[in-house]
């Protein structure tokens, strides 16, 4: 693969186009300039209690540690459409919203309180609605620095009609957003 490196476009009196890009390059490019300083405090994580979320949940702890930052565990609690009779045999009647809601609570809790002692602040907040919808405006409401997601890795026909909620979560959050997959290099110890 070639690279060709060309000057930027100059205005009509001569200065670049571009002069906030070059200087940020200048500075950070120059062995006199300081490392840049990551000031991570508030880490979210979505989980749906699968394993892929379980693995976000283990990298979450171990950026916290390192950076003392706090995490947020979240959990949408989708709606549910249930079964549609069409006058057949007998259907069960899916779990309500709100038992939904309370078996929810009680699993992020227990979760929450077994990462609490490698992390300083553990907070766990239950939301109901589209997952990718909340898990967005749960970042901007504890002004999460960076979302930690796991993905199932879903391709195909079922990425087509499940979706990707990590991937709308990259597209729609409000900070920055690592999508840890399943099979992957592992950079956590």
């Amino acid at each position: 693969m070639k690279t060709t490196h060309a000057k930027p476009p100059a205005h009509s009196d001569g200065d670049p186009v571009y002069p906030p890009l070059a200087e940020a390059i200048q500075r950070f490019s120059t062995k006199e300039s300081p490392a840049a300083h990551v000031n991570l405090q508030r880490i979210l994580v979505p989980v749906d209690f699968s394993r892929e979320s379980a693995k976000a949940v283990r990298y979450a702890v171990s950026l916290a540690r390192q950076f003392d930052a706090s995490i947020t565990l979240v959990h949408v609690v989708e709606p549910s459409y249930g079964p549609v009779n069409f006058g057949g045999a007998a259907v069960t009647r899916p779990a309500s919203e709100k038992e939904r809601l309370a078996r929810a609570k009680s699993k992020l809790g227990v979760m929450g309180q077994r990462i609490l002692g490698p992390c300083r602040i553990v907070e766990t907040v239950i939301r109901s609605g589209l997952a990718f919808f909340e898990i967005t405006e749960a970042a901007k409401a504890v002004n999460a620095d960076l979302i930690i997601i796991g993905t199932h890795g879903y391709t195909g026909l079922t990425r087509a009609v499940v979706g990707s909620t990590a991937e709308k979560v990259v597209r729609h959050a409000p900070c920055p957003v690592l999508v840890v997959r399943r099979h992957e290099h592992e950079f956590i110890e």
